[in-house]
């Protein structure tokens, strides 16, 4: 069988009933062969993993340059977890101001005291673990975190 990258391959298709036979056959004639479909598959997953590392280094700029701004203290935590939670921190927080002062009805006050607590949490997992929060919650989630 000669499939549509050009490679010709004899398959064995003494396994499939008599009446699927006819029909995988064309199916295999109108794929790559496996050397070439998995050569493919390598390509896209380097594609993938490159746009990914990108993006993060996109999101991670972004989250630094936020935090700067707005003189956000470091996180604390392991190593591996300080770059996510930064940019978890950054994620969040830029929706709740959205959500809350952009879109809905508090003022820079209000804002600003959402914003002394947002800079008492300092561990990283903490804001790894609020990364699916609603930029709503924050207020109630940064309240149960600094209760003492």
């Amino acid at each position: 069988m000669v499939h549509t990258c050009g490679h010709e391959f004899t398959h064995d298709l003494s396994g499939r009933p008599a009446d699927q036979r006819a029909g995988f056959a064309r199916w295999l004639g109108g794929r790559d062969c496996t050397d070439c479909w998995k050569a493919a598959r390598d390509n896209d997953a380097t594609s993938r993993e490159e746009w990914l590392a990108a993006r993060r280094a996109e999101e991670q700029e972004s989250a630094a340059a936020w935090a700067r701004q707005f003189d956000m203290p470091p996180l604390e935590g392991p190593e591996k977890a300080l770059a996510w939670g930064e940019r978890s921190r950054h994620q969040l927080v830029t929706a709740a101001h959205t959500a809350l002062v952009v879109e809905g009805t508090w003022d820079e006050a209000d804002w600003v005291v959402l914003e002394e607590k947002t800079r008492v949490v300092s561990r990283a997992g903490w804001w790894i673990d609020q990364r699916d929060a609603d930029g709503l919650d924050l207020p109630e989630l940064l309240d149960a975190a600094t209760e003492s």
